[in-house]
């Protein structure tokens, strides 16, 4: 080959390792009008969607961030699950809870908080749902058990979040027993007239439906919140009929009858401190 033609210098260079990626975490997509976002303007939004109001899944840590005036006091952080029943299904169950519990930073599905809420004090226990789905396992009863406590005690009003896809079959009749055991304990509150609030978000399902998440002095819930016993696929699939559009959405409760009001986060706060002041009144 005569050297006229020969190439000197490297040519251009397409592989892979030279693409300069973005972090992760640092773009959202909205899974309801598809609209992308930085997790920072997602975050100054208080992770609502400026362009539809799709309100995204988050857990204690930011709900917190929206309604406390300061740092809220994290209350029984030393109560973790265990495994009582050796149980396994794809995988033990032991090895599912340091697996959630690395990936998440948390104990449990749970956390409680004490705080002020425009001046106003108030308990809030707030469900995560990136712990297993938010299931209601024995912690989960335990925590809301000895918040209501914390509420009586230094009599202040009350409030759960929750988001959960119910159950946590893998404390099988363990798990199930917490329904009775808070409900117990919401009428413990009650009879020391201190306001119980229960905010649905997207989803509140299961077992956390048929117990604390319905006994609220006021229940409301977010906008398109699913919230329900069964999902509507199992329920269509039994019945054998078609549901009607937006079935058990947070609208379609408000319109039956099941839901006091439906809030948004960017007024959650101002909401709920009427709500307080309200109750202290009566």
């Amino acid at each position: 080959m005569s050297t006229w033609f020969r190439r000197i210098k490297k040519g251009i260079s397409t592989t892979t390792e030279e693409k300069k990626e973005a972090p992760d975490g640092l773009w959202n997509k909205c899974p309801e009008c598809k609209a992308t976002l930085t997790a920072k303007e997602l975050e100054d939004h208080y992770h609502v969607c400026p362009k539809c109001n799709y309100h995204h899944r988050i857990n204690a840590k930011e709900y917190f961030q929206i309604l406390f005036d300061e740092e809220p006091e994290l209350l029984f952080e030393n109560i973790g699950p265990k495994d009582e029943l050796g149980f396994v299904d794809l995988k033990p169950y032991k090895n599912r809870i340091v697996d959630a519990q690395k990936n998440t930073e948390l104990k449990d599905a749970m956390t409680v908080g004490v705080g002020k809420l425009d001046g106003r004090s108030l308990v809030v226990a707030c469900m995560n749902f990136n712990f297993i789905g938010g299931s209601m396992g024995s912690v989960v009863g335990e925590k809301i058990s000895r918040g209501i406590d914390y509420a009586i005690k230094n009599k202040m009003p009350f409030m759960i979040i929750s988001k959960s896809g119910g159950a946590r079959m893998m404390e099988s009749a363990f798990s199930l027993m917490q329904m009775a055991k808070t409900s117990a304990k919401l009428t413990r509150l009650a009879k020391a007239q201190l306001p119980y609030i229960s905010l649905m978000t997207d989803p509140t399902t299961g077992g956390v439906t048929a117990s604390y998440a319905m006994l609220g002095d006021i229940n409301i819930a977010e906008p398109k919140a699913l919230i329900g016993f069964a999902g509507p696929r199992v329920i269509k699939e039994t019945i054998k009929k078609d549901l009607p559009a937006g079935f058990q959405r947070s609208e379609f409760l408000l319109e039956h009858g099941f839901l006091d009001f439906i809030i948004t986060r960017q007024n959650l706060k101002e909401k709920l401190v009427n709500v307080i002041d309200w109750y202290v009144k009566k």
